[in-house]
């Protein structure tokens, strides 16, 4: 049985991103959100786009204004008024001013913002009654972003602050990876649709709504498959239907070692490559991991044959789902796992035989992060005390116990943290 260390390296490696080219696609900016950039950005526009005030006040030469003090001020004309988005219309001359205001471009023949509470107006002139540094209050053009460099870079999610950026630059369109297409089923006789009456000895298919739910909000299409049934013919035909659409397969249920399961038979029927079957976590530890290749210029499709249980298949998905399918989609930085040194609000128990996660919430009390355990049954089989989780503390192999106020490794999951 394989550690999870061992188990995420073998994943992971094998996640191979999105094509740029092949796998993009250019949508409008208002519809680029939490999408990620496929193509580099340039702009041909400088940034500032030309020299501008910093300040309210008024457009100088340095050179008038230099050494000068309330007991003897510089005494200006002022030659015209610019606003913000207004092109100035004079040459700035020695012994001349213009009032201006914060954003607006700078006149030519000035070099200098004077702020205008240094200042005072006396019909059309301005009293200046202290000294200002050379060019100060101004932006230079270009001094942040000068046209023709790259300006944002494939790879990143675009969030408020890069669609901004991509709006300011003109960019009305931006080419980003297509969102990465996830199969999801259920396996079991004894599972039900949430909306069919409940009879003796059935379940009711969760795993299927959150395994949907978490696809979303990773960034993918869930494409949901059903219930299949404990056949080898109808797995089979679902997984190979699957395989013509999607990206990932992710199934739960039917990974075990029971008499009704068939999953690893009906891969290697279908040609998949089992890279492992069990790992050493708990809750969690008959863990199915294959890739398809379909075509040798082609990317691999993976399978994920998680545990039914509701807490197994949860806790599965966020320590290797997620991540292989953030990376799938074309992120570079920010697919891994989150990890953080957290308080033990109270005991953590183990029986230290593989890495045991334990849910529950994490709250930032005076600067540091505290890690409250769910209330109730750490079953694997119980789904009730998941609500709310944003957090998974870590207990590793050989470690029985976290005593109350000692540190432990939370994994972050679902809801950000929050205090």
């Amino acid at each position: 049985m394989l550690s999870v260390q061992q188990a995420e390296e073998i994943i992971f490696k094998r996640v191979q991103p999105l094509d740029a080219v092949l796998d993009a696609e250019v949508v409008d900016l208002l519809a680029a959100s939490q999408r990620i950039l496929a193509m580099p950005v340039t702009s041909a526009l400088d940034f500032p786009h030309w020299d501008n005030s910093a300040m309210d006040g008024y457009a100088v030469r340095f050179t008038d204004v230099e050494g000068c003090s309330a007991e003897q001020p510089a005494v200006l004309e002022i030659v015209e008024e610019i606003p913000a988005g207004k092109q100035p219309q004079h040459t700035i001359q020695s012994g001349q001013a213009a009032r201006i205001f914060t954003g607006a471009m700078m006149p030519a023949g000035a070099d200098t913002v004077v702020m205008q509470e240094v200042t005072r107006v006396e019909g059309s002139r301005v009293v200046i009654l202290a000294a200002a540094k050379p060019q100060a209050f101004v932006r230079d053009r270009a001094s942040y972003y000068q046209a023709g460099t790259p300006l944002l870079m494939p790879g990143m999610r675009l969030f408020a602050p890069e669609i901004a950026i991509l709006a300011s630059a003109q960019c009305s369109q931006v080419s980003v990876y297509r969102r990465p297409r996830v199969a999801v089923l259920s396996t079991g006789d004894e599972l039900v649709t949430p909306d069919r009456p409940l009879q003796p000895g059935q379940i009711v298919d969760s795993n299927q709504y959150a395994m949907a739910a978490l696809v979303a909000q990773s960034g993918g299409i869930p494409l949901l498959l059903g219930i299949v049934p404990d056949q080898p013919e109808a797995l089979q035909n679902a997984i190979a239907s699957a395989l013509t659409s999607a990206d990932i397969i992710v199934s739960s249920g039917g990974v075990s070692v029971g008499d009704y399961d068939y999953v690893d038979q009906i891969l290697e029927s279908l040609g998949a490559e089992i890279h492992l079957r069990a790992v050493g976590i708990k809750p969690g530890k008959p863990l199915t991991f294959a890739t398809f290749n379909r075509d040798e210029a082609k990317r691999s499709v993976l399978y994920f044959g998680l545990p039914g249980n509701p807490a197994s298949s949860l806790v599965t998905f966020w320590r290797f789902v997620q991540p292989a399918l953030k990376k799938l989609s074309g992120l570079v930085r920010g697919w891994q796992p989150i990890f953080v040194q957290a308080r033990a609000g109270q005991d953590l128990r183990s029986d230290g035989k593989r890495e045991t996660y334990l849910w529950g919430q994490m709250h930032l009390i005076d600067g540091v992060y505290q890690f409250q355990l769910a209330g109730g049954s750490h079953s694997s089989g119980n789904l009730i005390n998941l609500a709310q989780t944003n957090g998974l503390a870590v207990l590793p192999v050989g470690i029985t116990s976290i005593n109350a106020g000692e540190a432990v490794q939370v994994i972050q999951v679902g809801l950000p943290f929050g205090d």
